[in-house]
């Protein structure tokens, strides 16, 4: 068992933590968003950028990491609901001038209200290790000194395991869901 520590993450790390969203959005669902000209390689270098601002719903200031020995092994990107479009802006932007891809017209997967787990990807090597865990509990407990009266997410209707998980920490079912053409369910937390 690793130690590890969990924290907010830096700029200096973009590049490790789009690896890692990039695992959690699935390269398929990456590809799809880069298109057809491009590579996977090409939608790492326009995650690395978000990442690295501070305007974007993949921002590191929307992030919490894992590290264990100088290293991120895990990430989890969570932020309010209610400015998902204001965030969602800079992912349109750079795949419209990076991609040509006008992703503009995405269905909206949280609302005002929750405070929204987008990303949470532990690394291979590092996962029955309660990093997920720990992440998720690092961003309720965020969510909860904001005054955000709930956290939520969506879960692959494909991924019993990763349920299992958020229903072990206490999440419970709302509703379904389709995202990126995945049938999703809802699952949040109430305080």
């Amino acid at each position: 068992m690793n130690s590890y520590i969990i924290r907010t993450a830096r700029p200096d790390e973009a590049a490790a933590i789009a690896t890692l969203i990039m695992e959690a959005m699935n390269h398929d669902c990456c590809q799809w968003f880069a298109g057809p000209d491009h590579t996977l390689d090409d939608f790492h270098g326009l995650m690395t950028e978000l990442v690295m601002r501070t305007d974007s719903q993949y921002s590191y200031l929307n992030t919490q990491v894992a590290i264990v020995a100088h290293e991120v092994v895990g990430v989890c990107v969570a932020y309010d609901g209610a400015r998902l479009h204001e965030l969602r802006q800079a992912f349109i932007d750079g795949a419209r001038q990076s991609f040509g891809m006008d992703h503009s017209g995405m269905d909206d997967e949280t609302s005002a209200g929750e405070y929204y787990i987008d990303c949470l990807c532990v690394a291979a090597p590092y996962r029955k290790q309660g990093i997920a865990t720990a992440l998720i509990k690092a961003v309720i407990k965020k969510a909860s000194s904001l005054g955000i009266p709930s956290v939520g997410l969506l879960v692959d209707s494909g991924n019993p395991k990763a349920e299992h998980l958020y229903t072990q920490i206490g999440f419970r079912y709302l509703d379904d869901n389709v995202w990126g053409g995945h049938p999703m369910r809802h699952l949040v937390i109430p305080w």
